[in-house]
């Protein structure tokens, strides 16, 4: 049987840890934390990101996030929890999955994207229209 990207969202968002637009920007600005924005460039050019977040488009993740590959961030590394958001929360969501079976165990996302994180007060960067 064939699964759909829909049946895809709902098991990786069972497998992790989901905080909501408000939850989220509590931990703005937190040094133990890092947001990493999963959007395509595009997205961001037309929208902005959140203050301070990494940029990491889904397509790369799995790349900057392994400490062998030659396009690794550091941001990946360490202790710090990494919060993911996209333009709605279902790429974030499997996105964080994904950290998690490469053995980055404090990972979240953010339910609702980076709407969400706009609806409750996150800072964020202008659109670069």
């Amino acid at each position: 049987m064939t699964k759909s990207a829909k049946d895809l969202v709902a098991e990786a968002s069972k497998a992790i840890e989901t905080l909501s637009g408000e939850d989220a920007v509590k931990l703005v600005g937190d040094p133990s934390v890092v947001f990493v924005d999963v959007r395509e460039g595009e997205e961001l050019q037309k929208s902005g990101k959140l203050l301070g977040a990494v940029h990491v488009p889904r397509g790369l993740l799995e790349f900057q996030a392994d400490p062998t590959s030659p396009t690794h961030k550091p941001e990946f590394g360490g202790e710090k929890k990494l919060v993911l958001y996209c333009g709605s929360g279902s790429r974030s969501a499997l996105a964080a999955k994904t950290l998690k079976e490469m053995g980055i165990d404090n990972v979240a996302h953010v339910a609702g994207g980076f709407p969400a994180l706009q609806k409750a007060g996150g800072p964020s960067s202008e659109a670069e229209r």
